[in-house]
């Protein structure tokens, strides 16, 4: 029997209520479920706050997995680390998206970080991460280097003064998957990113999936790199995904792809940081350029 939740499609069978999260246009993955907590309907989005047999508890918007118990420090390090690293002192950082709060908590655990703001659109989501979903966030909205701004992220960007940041870390729905977010993947947005960065400022945003969605990625590598001098692609495979989610940064002047993996280790050393997935041997490993499948012509 299938039932259909707002956005959620949910099925029994194979012993259990499981559900069925689209991996592509035409493959879908099933995830047994444990248990489902809440769902609601935000001004924005529908979320679902659900545990999973295996993954733990999750969050899942328009039916996407977001985060997982399990697996999301894989994403959140991967998008975090390696341009806050790159650059040698970020100390005000600002955060587009990232409601559950762990991208907030990653930005956080940099002993240099004095100022971290993050802005979302959606106010109920973060509200609901407030209440739910500690075991993501880990208390970083009440840590006293944090400023949370309900806010489009667009809008909150036009307004800030030139050379206001060190580094942007954009954490947003994939851009195939939302209407909301998709301006913000755009040439013009980047160039606005650009203008509040410092001359040495460094940005870095989530891109989705470069195999299943590659003419959308294409699009957003394009457009960052015609913003940035310096750019860099890379991916990591997150199980709740079903896929290798791919990351790119831009920068006007540090270049992520050389640094080797001693000085990432020691970087790590030095600003006291406890990770669980990121180090120098997997920031080696991010240089290669992700996998595209080639274009139907």
């Amino acid at each position: 029997m299938t039932w259909v939740l707002g956005d959620f499609i949910l099925t029994s069978g194979y012993g259990g209520l499981m559900i069925i999260e689209p991996t592509s246009k035409s493959m879908s993955t099933l995830i047994k479920l444990r248990r489902l907590y809440v769902y609601t309907r935000t001004k924005y989005q529908e979320i679902m706050l659900v545990e999973f047999e295996e993954l733990g508890r999750g969050l899942v918007i328009d039916n996407y997995i977001q985060s997982t118990e399990s697996d999301e420090h894989i994403y959140h390090e991967s998008l975090v680390h390696p341009a806050l690293l790159t650059h040698p002192l970020p100390r005000k950082v600002l955060i587009i998206g990232g409601g559950e709060g762990a991208t907030l908590r990653e930005v956080l655990k940099h002993n240099c970080v004095e100022k971290a703001i993050m802005v979302d659109i959606d106010g109920e989501l973060v509200e609901f991460a407030k209440k739910y979903l500690d075991v993501m966030h880990q208390g970083s909205f009440n840590d006293p280097r944090a400023e949370v701004i309900i806010m489009d992220g667009k809008e909150y960007v036009a307004k800030q003064p030139d050379k206001s940041f060190d580094a942007v870390i954009i954490d947003l729905t994939d851009p195939y998957s939302s209407e909301i977010a998709k301006s913000l993947y755009s040439e013009e947005f980047y160039r606005e990113i650009y203008r509040i960065l410092k001359d040495d400022g460094i940005m870095v945003t989530q891109a989705g999936n470069s195999f299943f969605y590659n003419k959308v990625y294409e699009w957003v590598y394009s457009n960052v790199s015609k913003v940035f001098p310096i750019t860099m692609e890379y991916e990591a495979w997150v199980p709740s995904f079903g896929y290798s989610c791919n990351f790119i940064i831009g920068s006007k002047k540090y270049d992520p792809s050389r640094l080797d993996a001693d000085s990432i280790d020691k970087k790590i050393s030095e600003r006291s940081l406890k990770l669980r997935y990121y180090n120098g041997r997997v920031h080696v490993s991010y240089v290669y350029k992700p996998i595209t499948k080639p274009l139907k012509k």
